[in-house]
């Protein structure tokens, strides 16, 4: 791991955490003496933020479309921020360095700090890790330090490895239809192809964002020592990218719809954005347990 990288540790579990590549996690595996399984997909040596096991969604999550967006009054422009994809994504969190507040055996603090410019708003986003032997804890927070009222919402970005026989249960209520930018287009139920009920997850082609989601899901793999258990319950909404090429998926908890910034600010509690007055924060828990099936 490079060196001004961070190593948590606990029981089986092993974290590794990458500051300066958008606060991410870089690795995320168990140990069972000298052998490692990934429990996201892991890499210790990621030079590219895109690479990374988990990055962290904030001031927004997924895409703005055409990066414009009106909020009291005032015109928001946002340049593309990732390659290949004409609509910005994400926020500003996950391509900037961040700052390490404190790191321990276990436990580790990481803060960024951005000053205005295309995104017009100060903000400061912090990330706790915490470590134990049954999993790991993380809470992502953002507080406005601008005089007036900022949009404001989170996610976090986890990888996980997968084959034919990986399958994810969980419950949503409904799902966007998307097009050729990855933009939504139709809600409708989460049936048939956008069933996220133990199903299997590899090469589904799908990145779709889904609604009323139960703020609980299983990941298991009959090829894994444990299965895994993401949840959060702040997050009311939940995607999925799970490429057709397969060899990993994403399921990503986040607290608002895709292109949820283009909606009139009345529809935005509908779609879980939330604008935050001067010195307010809001914060989003994410949990992964590690399930070992020889102690379920």
């Amino acid at each position: 791991m490079a060196a001004d990288r961070l190593a948590l540790n606990a029981g089986p579990l092993r974290l590794g955490i990458a500051p300066d590549l958008g606060g991410s996690i870089a690795s995320f595996e168990w140990t069972d003496g000298s052998s490692r399984r990934p429990v996201m997909r892991s890499n210790d040596h990621i030079a590219n933020v895109l690479d990374a096991a988990c990055f962290p969604l904030v001031p927004f999550v997924n895409r703005i479309r055409g990066g414009r967006f009106s909020f009291r009054g005032r015109e928001v422009r946002l340049e593309p921020n990732m390659a290949g994809d004409s609509n910005p994504l994400h926020g500003q969190g996950w391509l900037a360095p961040w700052q390490v507040v404190s790191a321990g055996e276990n436990k580790a603090v990481l803060r960024y700090h951005h000053r205005p410019g295309e995104w017009p708003w100060d903000y400061e986003a912090r990330q706790e890790f915490a470590l134990d032997p049954q999993g790991l804890s993380m809470r992502l927070t953002c507080r406005n330090n601008s005089r007036g009222p900022m949009p404001c919402g989170l996610g976090q970005h986890p990888y996980f490895p997968c084959d034919a026989g990986t399958r994810i249960d969980t419950q949503v209520d409904c799902a966007w239809t998307i097009d050729e930018q990855v933009l939504p287009l139709a809600k409708v139920a989460a049936s048939g192809r956008f069933d996220l009920k133990d199903r299997a997850i590899c090469a589904q082609d799908l990145d779709n964002g889904f609604g009323g989601w139960s703020g609980e899901a299983t990941i298991r793999d009959a090829g894994w020592p444990f299965d895994v258990r993401l949840s959060s319950a702040e997050a009311g909404y939940f995607h999925i990218y799970s490429p057709a090429s397969g060899g990993f998926f994403a399921a990503e908890p986040v607290t608002h719809a895709n292109a949820a910034l283009n909606e009139p600010e009345e529809q935005w509690p509908g779609l879980g954005l939330k604008s935050l007055e001067h010195g307010k924060e809001m914060s989003l828990d994410v949990r992964i347990d590690v399930l070992e099936k020889n102690s379920a």
